[in-house]
């Protein structure tokens, strides 16, 4: 039995539909190519496009500020890394890919959001293409934003978050350019300690923060003479911070509130070189 011959509608619906799906794929790569043109990777609706597709909200909640009891000590537990996470995530924020760095990093963003005006400069020290500071102040209205490190060969530009290559202990920026600075996990890989406190003092404007985080325990660690980015490993210890802010005070920048340095936890591995610390921030104030 011979079939019947094919419904001449349902073949020309299904030839038109084969041409008007055709047509959308062809119109979504144009406007994907167009997309390219008008929307460079270094624009701001490009950065938003990035942070969004990351699982950042563009309309952050504040962050919990548990980050207040975390200020001028170690980072103690992994239960403290979890709390850090945790508010992060209900605020909106994407979290950083190493998680301990997370707790350090909310310490910075709570203590800049607070000491620093919407309409003020940020400086980010060392700040990497995935380092979280500057891009989470973006999303929360900061639009003077820069970050400096020795890695970049030109200027990197993401919306209004401005990359150059920069040596940390003598800027070309301005005297008082800054209401801020975060410096997170850098100190350790062979900064001059006193000439980095004196050019961020020179870079802070009257009233204005800096957040510094380090590698750190509160007994002497054995690094076995390792090193990395081309310098021995340095973990810092109680007597190291003691003298950072004594001589961040000679610099004319005041620690807010005590110093604590007693350990808990290693919270922290460096499983390339086999080394288990944990973390440390400090947060100073050039008085008004």
């Amino acid at each position: 039995m011979s079939e019947h011959p094919a419904n001449p509608l349902v073949t020309v619906r299904h030839l038109a539909g084969r041409i008007v799906r055709r047509g959308r794929r062809t119109a979504r790569a144009v406007a994907a190519s167009v997309r390219l043109v008008l929307e460079p990777p270094t624009s701001e609706r490009a950065l938003r496009r990035r942070l969004v597709a990351s699982g950042a909200r563009l309309d952050p909640l504040q962050p919990s500020r548990v980050w207040e009891a975390w200020r001028n000590r170690p980072l103690r537990t992994s239960a403290e890394v979890d709390e850090a996470c945790a508010a992060l995530t209900t605020a909106g924020l994407p979290l950083h890919g190493d998680r301990p760095k997370n707790w350090d990093l909310l310490v910075a963003l709570g203590a800049l959001l607070d000491g620093v005006p919407k309409t003020g400069a940020v400086l980010e020290m060392g700040a990497t293409q995935y380092s979280r500071v500057l891009p989470w102040l973006y999303l929360y209205g900061y639009r003077s934003l820069r970050g400096i490190d020795l890695v970049y060969d030109a200027p990197v530009l993401a919306g209004p978050i401005r990359y150059d290559e920069m040596d940390l202990t003598k800027t070309t920026f301005a005297d008082a350019s800054f209401d801020g600075i975060a410096n997170l996990s850098v100190i350790e890989h062979g900064v001059d300690l006193d000439a980095y406190l004196r050019e961020a003092s020179r870079l802070l404007r009257p009233g204005g923060v800096l957040v510094t985080s380090t590698d750190y325990w509160c007994e002497p660690v054995d690094t076995g003479g390792q090193e990395a980015y081309g310098v021995p490993i340095r973990i810092f210890g109680p007597a190291d911070m003691e003298g950072f802010v004594a001589l961040a005070a000679g610099h004319g920048l005041e620690l807010r509130g005590t110093l604590d340095l007693a350990c808990d936890e290693r919270v922290v591995e460096w499983r390339r070189f086999g080394l288990h610390y944990t973390f440390i921030n400090i947060v100073l104030h050039k008085p008004a």
